[in-house]
């Protein structure tokens, strides 16, 4: 390596480094992400035994403290506290890129906020591993991360992204795979193509691609095994108003009060999904 490429890589104390990390293939660590993993001051793991593992088959020991969901907060203002006083930092989740679907975000906004430096080491990420798997129009695209788990914020997203155009991305756990195919297949209709994807970069890698109501019939009689990334077909123009399209308002309303809205709220959700003012259907129910 040249020493114009190892002056531009060298670690800067005071600066938070987000590091992708393989979603299931070792060799898929850059040289970039190696020398930045050995060289900060600390690492800010997602769980600390799994990027132990880690660490260990690639050869590293470094001091590490954990930063995940649940105590972010506090540990956050741990890890701005050292950066502030001038150490380097890799933040790392699990498997795959930081701050995609994870509490990384919320630290990156704080550095950005206490004028820390953040920069980017990337590397793999399930989302687009996924997407170009898939077969399907990757020139727009929407990530949705996982979807809502309580039942009204999970209804109106669904009712949201069922009239989306563009591919939409997914990550689902194998224990809920079969419940979400069987609310996208109310939601989105039976034709709607997905390809499932699984063991993403690892030797049983899998993409099984079809129609919702093949996907539905298929994990009626087979069970879900490893983490998933579901990339959908977005809405096409024909497709106008997906599951409502022969409904009167009335029966639009009495479907979301059935699913357990009150009734302003499903007036609310109906005028989303009609994209008309609240203020219309309420008229059209007096």
């Amino acid at each position: 390596m040249s020493s114009a490429s190892n002056e531009k890589n060298r670690i800067e104390g005071g600066t938070l480094y987000l590091v992708a990390t393989p979603i299931g293939n070792l060799s898929d660590l850059s040289d970039r992400a190696y020398k930045v993993l050995s060289e900060v001051d600390f690492i800010a793991a997602e769980d600390t035994r799994n990027t132990g593992k880690l660490l260990s088959a690639i050869g590293i020991s470094k001091s590490m403290t954990s930063y995940y969901e649940h105590n972010k907060k506090s540990s956050g203002e741990h890890i701005l506290k050292r950066l502030l006083e001038g150490q380097s930092c890799a933040l790392v989740t699990d498997a795959g890129t930081p701050a995609i679907s994870d509490p990384g975000e919320d630290i990156v906004r704080d550095c950005i906020a206490a004028g820390i430096k953040v920069t980017s080491v990337p590397g793999a990420a399930a989302v687009i591993v996924a997407l170009t798997l898939s077969g399907m129009n990757t020139r727009r695209f929407a990530f949705e991360g996982f979807l809502p788990v309580k039942g009204r914020e999970r209804k109106e997203m669904l009712s949201e992204l069922s009239t989306e155009k563009r591919t939409l991305v997914l990550y689902e756990a194998p224990h809920k795979l079969k419940n979400t195919l069987d609310d996208l297949l109310e939601y989105f209709g039976s034709d709607r193509r997905i390809a499932l994807c699984r063991e993403l970069t690892k030797l049983n890698e899998d993409v099984m691609r079809c129609t919702l109501e093949e996907a539905v019939a298929y994990y009626s009689e087979n069970d879900p095994r490893g983490e998933y990334v579901l990339v959908l077909e977005g809405a096409t123009k024909t497709e106008t108003g997906a599951f409502w399209q022969d409904m009167t308002v009335e029966e639009h309303i009495d479907y979301y009060v059935a699913q357990g809205l009150k009734k302003m709220d499903a007036i609310k959700q109906v005028a989303k999904d009609r994209g008309v003012p609240k203020n219309e259907i309420y008229k059209q129910t007096i």
